[in-house]
């Protein structure tokens, strides 16, 4: 069962709900589509978003949210942020229940972090950041890349990402 996996801090992010990841979300941000025109408004994203996320689900940003105040927008009943090179906490402290300046476990082998952490084997590395389709790092690691226009603007379920087998052949920690 996940809730047994994950640490009891994170076991609340699963108390109503599913857990949902996305990340470089970038609401509002010219930059984005200047550099890649396919690039959707931020209207079809939080639409996107809301096709998943149920209220009573918990939605973990991975970094790189863009306009703060279109995260209201967002059904989820716990908003979570991992912060990315692109925010400011001050400004985003108002729309997000919990907020992590750096990568976190949440669990014995998930890492969540806005960038990819490198040459951790023994351990699941859920985050955005690089905006290209990334298959391997080269650094033996298990690396899940969900910036959004990587994954089609779509939120990934962590139950989904077990279920699959993410976690599964991972070495023991040395």
């Amino acid at each position: 069962m996940l809730r047994d996996i994950l640490y009891p801090p994170f076991r609340n992010w699963l108390d109503s709900g599913d857990i949902w990841f996305l990340s470089d979300l970038h609401f509002d941000d010219a930059d984005c589509r200047a550099e890649k025109p396919k690039w959707i408004s931020a209207e079809e994203q939080v639409e996107i978003l809301n096709e998943e996320i149920l209220p009573c689900d918990t939605f973990v940003c991975l970094g790189d949210v863009g306009r703060p105040a279109r995260v209201r927008d967002i059904r989820a009943g716990k908003k979570i942020l991992i912060l990315g090179n692109h925010d400011n906490k001050e400004e985003l402290m108002p729309y997000f229940d919990e907020i992590y300046d750096g990568p976190l476990f949440i669990a014995e082998k998930i890492l969540l972090s806005h960038e990819s952490v490198k040459g951790l084997k023994w351990c699941l590395n859920i985050h955005g950041h690089n905006h290209s389709v990334v298959k391997d790092y080269g650094d033996g690691c298990r690396h899940i890349n969900l910036a959004a226009c990587v994954c089609g603007y779509k939120p990934v379920k962590l139950q989904s990402m077990v279920e699959e087998g993410a976690l599964l052949g991972l070495p023991r920690r040395s």
